[in-house]
């Protein structure tokens, strides 16, 4: 598995070549393609061959693709990840309708559980206290709805009463690059896990091409909250808070014993719900502490 996340800026051509990728820009670089993990392309003035994108497909490089403002607007998902794709689609279409609706109240759960942590660490300790109380109403499913109201209580204890997660402006900027990147690290562990993204647990938008991702990222999406609320706090850091979020590569969560960069915590962790669904059995799931 790579461990580099490559992000070219600037007009360029990227090519391969023995194994490298070559960036042709002001200067040339050579980056070795088993190194590379992401490959976020923030210009659209940047050009690369046929050779090179089979390449980084063989090597399971995602591939982000970003619009004229810089935001991520699309990504690569390669056909063929998995050697027994077949099978695991096979198995993702049985799920029990049961074991889906524990695992989102699990799901669920959790995520309520690290927006309390973040509140308390933001000295929001009423509104942190009033997100512990939901996290016992979650049910099967969230029939109740807990997880939207715990997100308004929460939002607004952080970016204000008015604030809204539709509206312009640099919040919802920060934010929404930060679960585009975080959502594509949990469509390259699917599809190289051999299921589709397609297929979700609870959202299930016909239009959404990233149900199951947007379904199991939920609990990680806290990770992208903390860095955003230390960028706006910091007004310099405004200036380059793309480079701010891709930071959390390096950071490290406890899951299941053991300390894990953010990837291989979300390997453990999209593993254990395979299990989980696969075995029809919700205690299997590791969540990061």
């Amino acid at each position: 598995m790579g461990f580099r996340t490559v992000v070219i800026k600037n007009r360029s051509k990227l090519d391969l070549r023995l194994n490298y990728l070559i960036c042709r820009g002001e200067s040339e670089v050579k980056i070795y393609i088993p190194e590379i993990s992401y490959l976020i392309l923030e210009s659209t003035a940047i050009s690369l061959t046929c050779a090179l994108i089979s390449e980084l497909n063989k090597n399971n490089v995602k591939i982000i693709f970003c619009d004229e403002k810089h935001n991520p607007e699309s990504e690569l998902v390669a056909l063929h990840n998995n050697y027994n794709s077949v099978s695991k689609i096979k198995q993702q279409t049985g799920w029990s309708e049961k074991v889906k609706a524990s695992l989102w109240q699990k799901i669920v759960q959790k995520k309520i559980f690290h927006q309390a942590k973040h509140l308390e660490e933001l000295g929001e300790k009423p509104s942190a206290e009033l997100l512990r109380k939901y996290i016992d109403g979650v049910v099967a499913g969230d029939a109740t709805n807990r997880e939207g109201h715990a997100a308004k209580v929460y939002f607004n204890s952080i970016f204000g009463v008015d604030f809204q997660r539709r509206n312009d402006g640099k919040i919802n900027a920060v934010l929404n690059y930060g679960y585009a990147v975080l959502l594509a690290c949990f469509n390259r562990e699917i599809v190289r896990s051999g299921y589709l993204t397609q297929l979700g647990i609870w959202h299930k938008n016909e239009f959404n091409h990233f149900n199951l991702s947007c379904d199991l990222m939920e609990p990680f999406r806290i990770i992208i909250d903390r860095t955003a609320v230390k960028i706006i706090n910091d007004k310099n850091d405004e200036r380059d808070f793309r480079l701010k979020i891709l930071d959390i590569f390096n950071l490290q969560l406890r899951i299941n014993g053991k300390q894990q960069y953010l990837e291989n915590a979300i390997s453990v962790y999209c593993q254990s719900v395979f299990d989980a669904l696969n075995n029809e059995n919700v205690e299997l799931i590791r969540f990061y502490e």
